[in-house]
């Protein structure tokens, strides 16, 4: 394994590891909402929002990140890059939820 492939390889690792800590800080709902309806929204719109659910999808969407970055990162510490080939369904699966979860949430919102 050549230094680059290592240094990829921690970089991945770090990225995942910086991923898990803001889904376990959503979950918890601490910190920064990192969610567009929160971060596109106003003021007002801020203080009525209610942001359990939006710190519950960005959380998901995190934890689904942060998976996506660990196969990278196996996939070059094995060599093995079909394991890559993992890295389909997690992403398509963060995008599904993504846009599911938030049709959900306007719906409710709406009520």
């Amino acid at each position: 394994m050549t230094a680059a492939e290592i240094a990829v390889a921690v970089i991945a690792f770090v990225l995942a590891g910086i991923s898990v800590f803001i889904s376990a800080r959503q979950f918890a709902e601490k910190g920064f909402l990192f969610n567009n309806a929160y971060i596109w929204a106003s003021k007002e719109e801020r203080e009525k929002l209610d942001k359990s659910p939006h710190y519950k999808q960005s959380a998901i969407v995190f934890a689904l990140i942060s998976a996506v970055f660990l196969v990278i990162g196996i996939s070059i510490l094995l060599q093995n890059y079909k394991i890559q080939l993992l890295e389909i369904p997690l992403i398509l699966g963060a995008l599904i939820y993504a846009f599911i979860s938030s049709v959900r949430i306007e719906r409710r919102t709406k009520r």
